[in-house]
């Protein structure tokens, strides 16, 4: 018996291909352009603010925050059309252009949505733990460099900050899966910050690695120091290893396939987070996405020259280097089956934690020979 599978037509998706090319052209020549204009105009307004050391704080993190929830918008559509071409599908199509539309109708829709507080949760825990997530996301977002000038703040220890303040994610993770009094909710919790603290380990190891070969914490200077060569160019024996090791971190961090563990939907509902939903869950989803941008962002400052190039703006450059890890990241997660609890955390503690001592006892030899 044979069974007919509905497959998108060979001109439907010759069309979606134009489409994105299209699109992706648009946006190019859109930030050329927005790059040379001349904004001798703005001058006066960015000294005023930057006199004003609580203002300018106040100003960088309402546009890093608004930059977060507008970048995530587009993405969400983004890994849809995505994860729709991967399995031979369209994705979103009926709410806008080719489905644009629809993350924006999704999140009219969380915003309309009832608030729901279980009657016997710790709802201080319950109420903060939301915020307890995102704001990790929008204080590394700060930090990180799309440019030589386009920076919230260039932290001389960029790189200490990033690692201890991605860390203080478990306190969210924490606080929801508590303060939801729901088992599955715990359990999802537990499982998440045993995930999260297990693979912090090899990822600080990587990070500690390059900083050891540029010599030096910060974000911006690490990227000026690849100026001549990028880093996974200049030292490919260890920098090839260490953005592997980085990349499999980070999608255990993000908690994205092949370690969507904590938020297993066929064994825990939906993790911690099981309880929430409106504008609380959207905070959960946010995060997600704007830790998985940042991830990107982070693994192209780290190894590939951040926004150094040729031809092109430099934000430009630092935005396709950011989507071409972010299509990476895409391509793994709807390829690879979920693992088990117990081979994602004998991975960790038995191959990555052992490479990432290998990598950054190399890495030291290295740096002391050059």
């Amino acid at each position: 018996m044979t069974t007919n599978i509905l497959r998108p037509s060979r001109a439907i998706q010759t069309g979606q291909i134009a489409a994105g090319v299209t699109i992706s052209l648009v946006i190019i020549a859109a930030a050329t352009a927005v790059a040379h204009l001349p904004w001798g105009w703005a001058k006066p307004i960015t000294h005023f603010v930057a006199s004003y050391p609580l203002l300018n704080a106040f100003v960088s993190a309402f546009l890093v925050a608004n930059f977060i929830a507008i970048q995530c918008l587009g993405f969400i559509w983004l890994e849809r059309k995505f994860a729709g071409w991967m399995q031979a599908r369209l994705g979103p199509m009926h709410v806008g252009w080719k489905g644009s539309l629809q993350t924006v109708a999704d999140a009219v829709k969380l915003l309309l949505k009832e608030d729901i507080v279980p009657t016997d949760a710790d709802r201080p825990l319950f109420a903060l733990a939301p915020y307890l997530i995102f704001l990790p996301c929008l204080l590394t977002m700060m930090v990180l460099p799309f440019t030589s000038a386009w920076v919230g703040y260039d932290y001389p220890l960029g790189a200490l900050f990033v690692l201890s303040i991605s860390a203080t994610t478990i306190l969210g993770v924490f606080a929801a899966g508590w303060g939801s009094n729901n088992k599955y909710s715990l359990l999802g919790g537990v499982r998440a910050i045993a995930q999260l603290l297990s693979y912090d380990i090899p990822l600080i190891l990587v990070v500690l690695s390059v900083v050891m070969l540029s010599n030096t914490m910060s974000l911006t200077q690490i990227v000026i120091k690849q100026s001549t060569q990028w880093n996974i160019v200049s030292h490919p024996f260890l920098m090839i290893p260490a953005f592997l090791i980085f990349l499999v971190c980070t999608l255990a961090e993000v908690n994205r396939t092949p370690f969507d563990l904590p938020e297993a939907e066929s064994e825990l509902v939906s993790g911690f987070h099981t309880e929430y939903s409106g504008m609380r869950f959207a905070f959960f989803f946010l995060a997600e996405f704007a830790n998985n941008v940042f991830s990107a962002g982070f693994a192209v400052t780290m190894f590939f020259g951040g926004w150094l190039g040729a031809g092109l703006p430099a934000a430009l450059w630092f935005a396709l280097k950011t989507l071409a890890v972010i299509f990476l990241m895409m391509w793994v997660r709807w390829t690879l089956p979920r693992l088990r609890i117990d081979q994602m955390m004998s991975f960790c503690w038995k191959a990555l934690v052992p490479a990432g001592l290998i990598l950054i006892c190399a890495t030291a030899i290295s740096s002391v020979m050059r």
